[in-house]
């Protein structure tokens, strides 16, 4: 009698305290009938928005009760509809159907999950096994479901006339756009789009996005870049080891186009490089003389060499010699003894200050919206002023600035180039005098007659182009860095090739195609 009084205190605690072995609590899997039911039971809360009730009918109800929660407060289901499906032994696999509302919009999400039933430690009910995954299988560990705003909007670089475009399609834009998003970023306006994202919930700053709700507006940002020209550039110094091209409008200064072959890296050779232009510098050469009362009838001989008294011997690159030549025919032959011999003609200022006067070079205050280098011509003396005179020696360019140059020629006055539109970014941008008006109207005689009958003639570039080639030579280099500039229309475009030879045979078809696409 003592023994079985031992066996029913006992049988008594084991039931009160849940215990498996327990009589009346049932062991072992659960049978088919008892996982239906389990399934259904919790789908149904669950879809019912009463996730208390649902995280009850698992086997961890204080982990279940608030990520059930946060799928309707921080996910923003409105409504869910969980349909079952033939289960696998205690797996069900489950469709859901969720309807989520967030700041006036609306999606249906559907995605397919699974859950399994298992049985209660204490209760040996059907209950089922919690895992995050159960509510979506990208949930796991510190994770929840929120739809809120994602990342900042994306900013889209836009030429003039709003097209887009993407630095995919405009490998040469790259390092440009870079710029002008760090530096404008702040005045862009867009709308993020709303996403369902996973988020993690240990203090990580990391997001996973699964469904976009809406796609948000991304911020513009406007320039002057025409998206027909940057194609025909881009493809121009494509064929080119190494090759830069840019063209602008005349009558504005807009900035056009920008092309720099790949292998450029960050460093903008068509905004940003250095180097000698060649015979192309002598449009400004060629401003300075006829100022000083050169015009272009006067016979100004072309020799095959020329040196100045006990000074350096010069020579010409693209051209021969010339008999009987008038100032205008050595212009578009491109003689450099000719230039040279005229060096007395010109005060030692000069052609820094022509420069600096009607073609805003050499002050190292332009505003494009990027960083540019303005050009550099110093004032020199004795055979360094002569190696100016024909654009060697130390004066810099690039096709940034001559593009420029043949820009205040066709329009009769600098206007400083710019990337961004003016009512964009108020800022100062250079100034310069006009070209008085008969230097300009010689300027441009002369560059036309170098497009129909000198050294760019063989280009076809058409009726009332102006143009100017250069061949530049560098130290080190078997053949010269081949220069071209010209203007048609209201396009001005220039290029250099390194080592590209003259300036006809390399720089002049880029050139040529840009100011046929503007």
């Amino acid at each position: 009698m003592a023994a079985l009084a031992v066996f029913g205190v006992t049988s008594i605690y084991q039931a009160l305290a849940g215990g498996d072995d327990g009589p009346g609590v049932p062991t072992g899997p659960p049978g088919a009938a008892e996982v239906r039911t389990a399934a259904r039971d919790f789908l149904a809360a669950w879809a019912d928005r009463r996730p208390g009730a649902a995280a009850r009918l698992t086997d961890d109800a204080a982990e279940a009760g608030p990520v059930l929660g946060a799928y309707f407060t921080d996910a923003l289901v409105r409504k869910v509809t969980l349909e079952p499906g033939a289960a696998r032994g205690a797996t069900v696999p489950f469709s859901v159907t969720a309807r989520i509302v967030a700041e006036g919009h609306a999606k249906t999400w559907t995605y397919d999950s699974e859950l399994t039933v298992v049985r209660g430690r204490t209760t040996g009910k059907p209950l089922v096994a919690w895992d995050p995954s159960v509510v979506h299988p990208a949930l796991a560990g510190n994770r929840r479901l929120v739809t809120r705003e994602g990342e900042t909007p994306q900013v889209v670089a836009v030429d003039a006339d709003g097209r887009t475009l993407s630095e995919e399609k405009y490998p040469s834009l790259g390092p440009v756009f870079a710029q002008l998003r760090e530096r404008y970023a702040g005045k862009l306006r867009g709308e993020p789009g709303i996403e369902v994202l996973v988020e993690e919930t240990d203090g990580a700053q990391r997001t996973t996005p699964l469904l976009g709700i809406s796609k948000g507006r991304p911020a513009k940002l406007p320039t002057t870049l025409d998206a027909g020209v940057q194609q025909a550039a881009e493809e121009a110094v494509r064929d080119h080891r190494r090759a830069s091209v840019v063209a602008v409008r005349p009558s504005t200064g807009e900035i056009l186009a920008i092309a720099n072959t790949k292998g450029g890296g960050e460093f903008n050779h068509a905004l940003q490089g250095a180097t000698a232009p060649g015979s192309t510098f002598k449009i400004i050469t060629a401003a300075a003389l006829l100022a000083a009362g050169v015009t272009p009838e006067t016979p100004v001989g072309c020799p095959r060499t020329y040196a100045h008294d006990q000074g350096m011997t010069f020579h010409n690159v693209e051209g021969g010699e010339i008999e009987d030549a008038t100032f205008a025919q050595d212009f578009a032959e491109s003689c450099n003894t000719a230039f040279v011999s005229l060096s007395d003609e010109l005060a030692d200022g000069e052609p820094a200050a022509t420069a600096r006067r009607w073609f805003g070079l050499g002050e190292d205050d332009w505003q494009t919206g990027v960083a540019t280098f303005d050009g550099a011509v110093p004032v020199a003396t004795g055979d360094e002023k002569s190696a100016a005179l024909i654009g060697q020696g130390q004066v810099q360019m690039n096709p940034l600035t001559m593009a420029s140059v043949a820009a205040t020629v066709a329009s009769g006055g600098f206007r400083q180039p710019v990337l961004l539109p003016r009512a964009f970014h108020d800022r100062e941008v250079a100034t310069a005098a006009p070209l008085p008006p008969p230097v300009a109207a010689d300027l441009r005689r002369m560059m036309e007659l170098t497009a129909t009958e000198g050294t760019a003639a063989g280009l076809g570039l058409g009726a009332g182009a102006g143009a100017k080639t250069g061949s530049a030579e560098v130290d080190g280099q078997e053949r010269p860095d081949s220069w071209f500039t010209a203007y048609r229309g209201d396009v001005a475009a220039a290029a250099v090739v390194p080592e590209g030879g003259h300036g006809s045979e390399a720089a002049g078809p880029v050139v040529s195609a840009v100011l046929a696409a503007g």
